[in-house]
């Protein structure tokens, strides 16, 4: 029998994968944010979800090794309908390894400028968002220690995400291409 397959999806925050993450949810197709693992928990726990919370929380979690979030993820994944799924937020090779062992996957990693995300990211808002260049910076620090650098290194495709939106869609349907004709 053919293991269901995803999609995973990787970058630096404000890469561009909330941004693609909707697209391909409005097209129909599901997908599981991996960040909200980390703020549900923080709704359960009562907390703000501010940076420093949501950066303790992620840190905390990861306790339980790093593949902590992604088999959370699993579990919801199995329970829920068959059929193509991304997963967006994906931080070590760790996280691919746990999705390896009950799917196929194919890893996407989205790149853009650290001034371009920067500036996404201020204007987006989201309460764990950094406000300043400094909080940015402690940000990228924090995720780069999860070993997303290697998951980005290691993605079978990657997506310039400089130019923003009026680009970001071609690239990734020149990618669905390529999985459905590979």
């Amino acid at each position: 029998m053919a293991r269901r397959r995803l999609i995973l999806l990787t970058g630096m925050a404000g890469s561009g994968k909330t941004t693609l993450s909707g697209i391909i949810r409005e097209s129909g197709l599901r997908v599981i944010t991996m960040g909200d693992v980390i703020r549900d928990l923080a709704r359960q726990q009562a907390l703000d979800p501010t940076p420093e919370n949501i950066g303790h929380l992620a840190e905390e979690i990861r306790k339980g090794g790093p593949d902590a979030v992604a088999r959370r993820c699993v579990e919801m994944l199995k329970k829920g309908p068959d059929g193509l799924t991304v997963v967006d937020g994906i931080r070590s090779l760790a996280e691919v390894d746990a999705f390896k062992d009950d799917f196929d996957v194919v890893l996407i990693a989205l790149w853009a400028s650290p001034l371009s995300r920067y500036k996404r990211l201020t204007r987006r808002g989201r309460s764990d968002d950094p406000n300043t260049w400094e909080e940015f910076k402690e940000r990228e620090r924090r995720e780069l220690g999860f070993g997303i650098g290697d998951a980005i290194a290691s993605s079978d495709y990657m997506i310039k995400n400089d130019d923003g939106i009026n680009s970001l869609m071609p690239a990734f349907d020149e990618i669905m291409e390529q999985i459905k004709n590979g």
